[in-house]
């Protein structure tokens, strides 16, 4: 049987509000049905108390975040799923579209590979044929929204989806 975690409302209204700022300073929209998007902020708090980070409440987590990077809110699919179906898998960032009322909201399939293998393959891309280059630094790639940096290690948190430090790979 699974402990029960309960989380304090006041931390739930914290936690959607931030998210709700990010999302709008980045140019994402959380979903507008409020109630909704609480119970999946809900999920996340649930899911960093269980297993120290934020784990897509709607996905089924090893527990073991070196597993779990693809699927750590925002998850690596979320702009993919955005783009195609109007929101993420769990529905937590709707588009444009969805937010105004032009698009319903519908089912999103799973693109998360079901081997544990083939994530670990779509979670390390590898960078176009660099022959003849060197780069004089390290070259940091964020794995939620793609952003680039050169330096000498990844930023804290990126500066266009807000993904922290754990959500870059190197990319050169």
């Amino acid at each position: 049987m699974s402990e029960e975690i309960a989380i304090p409302p006041a931390k739930i209204d914290a936690l959607y509000e931030q998210l709700d700022r990010e999302a709008k300073e980045s140019g994402y929209h959380l979903n507008p049905d409020r109630g909704f998007t609480r119970e999946l902020v809900e999920s996340l708090l649930i899911n960093e108390a269980r297993y120290g980070y934020f784990s897509c409440p709607c996905r089924l987590a090893a527990g073991e975040k070196a597993q779990d990077l693809d699927i750590i809110c925002p998850c690596d699919y979320r702009d993919a799923d955005l783009v195609d179906w109007g929101a993420c898998y769990c529905a937590l960032y709707v588009s444009d579209e969805v937010l105004s009322g032009e698009q319903e909201l519908q089912p999103v399939p799973e693109r998360r590979p079901p081997d544990p293998e083939l994530r670990l393959q779509h979670q390390s891309p590898r960078a176009p044929d660099t022959v003849g280059t060197n780069p004089a630094m390290p070259v940091w790639r964020c794995r939620v929204c793609g952003y680039l940096c050169a330096r000498e290690k990844p930023p804290g948190v990126c500066p266009i989806c807000k993904a922290k430090k754990d959500r870059f790979e190197q990319f050169w």
